[in-house]
């Protein structure tokens, strides 16, 4: 039976790939880091690889998206960063300024919300970057003396100002900070000061009035009772362990004990925490598990009892990857994505998303063919004669196509808006536009959408190819099925990547994209 030291030593091998998750790292560095044997770390990769938690590419180690469900984890279970992420996003814009959410990890700070102004010099700062507590604004705020707020003036680097707050709740103790941060080319700290701290008094007031509101209002008390359900009406609920079939399906090579810890870990994800009987239901695990994945992140420092039947998430929890994660750009992470499909049905593929009536590309991986579609990233063309172009305006109310004027790019194009509202209606109805020639004589394209957690179409991806390789039926047969479950697996990653914060907003995915 394998031990819970097996879910140290996973963790041990997170924290060296999250140290640094840019270095390109092989299985023999993560042995030379660790101090493990190779055959462990083997393993623990392989069982990080099944629960989608790194991707193995030329035997080198990457970070992937699904491994920010632990940081969410921590940030369900604490529930700060959603219930002041409405007011901080309004003192940003209300300031022109950026502004942070931390809370206190240790002797340092841990940012748990991040909410940036777009300029030439911009805050660098990741939700789970940690920074010690006495070079920074909100640390000083949340463990130094008392006081109403706090500033640094360019200590934790030259040209960086900030001034913080403390959130109280209602007992009075500080829960987390709130920072405006900028840069001396805008203010003096001083300056800074003037121009932010009344209504960042105000914000933080509001932040209190909620946190207030949640622990006593009817939701609390709704959560309270679902919790605390009769044990007889919540064992029917009773999620299955997972990790069992994982086991007999891939063998020695599994870690089950590493898995069920970290399930354990996500389970503990709910507002407030969760009990040892929630961990088990949830997980499918015995309790006895339970208890040993749990001892084992308590003496880690991922969790801690919360003086009643509950364990909670610590910000700790933030140092697996999440700030590596939550700071890719959408292209980075729909690129290894469009790699695999490429590889799989051997012709080019692309993602773009709408800008006005053009499409915009993000992210393109070219098949290496003498003859092959060349396109780069940046390129626009007119929606209405593209594949990706027709999905993306099928999700836009039809009256939006009634200022399209298609003109003739091909002797193919559509170029009438009655025409063009059918082609669109009909890949509405089908799920996928084929486009056969309409952009340029001899090119033929196939595309399907990606939607965000909430179902809202963001981008699309395609697959192009020459009529001489292949005929509609073709691409819809042979390609369709490969394209459908490359973007299903970008849009699992994505909804880790944004996270619930993401509205989902073209413009936002385009600049991500740049």
């Amino acid at each position: 039976m394998e031990s819970a030291g097996t879910l140290e030593r996973g963790l041990s091998v997170l924290r060296v790939l999250a140290a640094d998750p840019r270095r390109r790292m092989a299985a023999g560095d993560l042995v030379r880091a660790t101090g493990l044997a190779r055959s462990t770390v083997d393993r623990v990769l392989a069982t990080f690889a099944h629960l989608g938690y790194v991707g193995l590419d030329d035997r080198n180690v990457r970070l992937a998206p699904r491994l920010m469900e632990l940081g969410e984890a921590y940030l369900a279970c604490g529930g700060l960063r959603d219930v002041l992420s409405p007011q901080a996003g309004r003192l940003a814009e209300d300031l022109d300024e950026s502004v942070s959410l931390a809370v206190r990890d240790g002797d340092a700070v841990r940012f748990i919300g991040q909410f940036t102004r777009r300029r030439t010099m911009s805050v660098a700062f990741r939700v789970g970057d940690l920074l010690p507590a006495d070079r920074c604004a909100a640390g000083l705020a949340l463990l130094g003396p008392p006081a109403t707020w706090a500033e640094d003036d360019q200590l934790i680097e030259p040209g960086l100002v900030a001034v913080a707050v403390p959130v109280r709740d209602r007992d009075g103790e500080p829960v987390c900070a709130v920072s405006v941060v900028s840069h001396t080319s805008r203010h003096t700290a001083a300056g800074l000061r003037e121009h932010a701290l009344p209504r960042l008094l105000e914000t933080v007031a509001e932040m209190e009035s909620a946190l207030a509101r949640r622990a006593s209002g009817p939701g609390h008390d709704a959560a309270v009772a679902r919790r605390d359900a009769a044990p007889e009406s919540r064992q029917a609920a009773a999620a299955e362990d997972l990790s069992r079939a994982a086991k007999k399906e891939l063998g020695a090579g599994y870690l089950q004990s590493l898995a069920r810890g970290l399930a354990v870990m996500v389970a503990l994800g709910t507002p407030g925490g969760a009990t040892m009987a929630d961990a088990a239901r949830a997980t499918g695990q015995p309790r006895a598990t339970v208890r040993r994945a749990i001892q084992t992140l308590e003496r880690l420092g991922y969790v801690a009892a919360d003086g009643t039947l509950r364990f909670v998430l610590l910000p700790k929890v933030l140092e697996l990857g999440y700030a590596h994660l939550s700071g890719r750009a959408f292209r980075a992470v729909v690129q290894p994505h469009l790699a695999d499909l490429v590889a799989r049905v051997h012709e080019s593929a692309s993602v773009a998303v709408l800008s006005g009536d053009d499409i915009v590309y993000l992210a393109r991986v070219p098949t290496e063919r003498i003859m092959s579609v060349d396109i780069t990233v940046g390129t626009r063309f007119p929606a209405y004669a593209t594949s990706m172009g027709r999905v993306l305006l099928a999700s836009l109310p039809e009256e939006r196509l009634d200022g399209i004027t298609p003109r003739p790019l091909s002797r193919h194009t559509i170029t009438s808006t009655a025409d063009l509202k059918a082609a669109v209606r009909q890949a509405a109805a089908d799920g996928y536009a084929l486009v056969d020639q309409e952009l340029e004589e001899g090119v033929r394209s196939l595309a399907v959408p990606i939607r965000d957690r909430a179902g809202r179409v963001v981008a699309a991806v395609n697959v192009a190819t020459h009529v001489s390789r292949a005929t509609p039926a073709d691409l819809v047969r042979d390609v369709l099925p490969a394209l459908r479950e490359a973007a299903a697996r970008m849009e699992a990653d994505l909804a880790y990547v944004h996270g619930p914060a993401w509205n989902g907003a073209l413009p936002e995915a385009a600049r991500l994209g740049r």
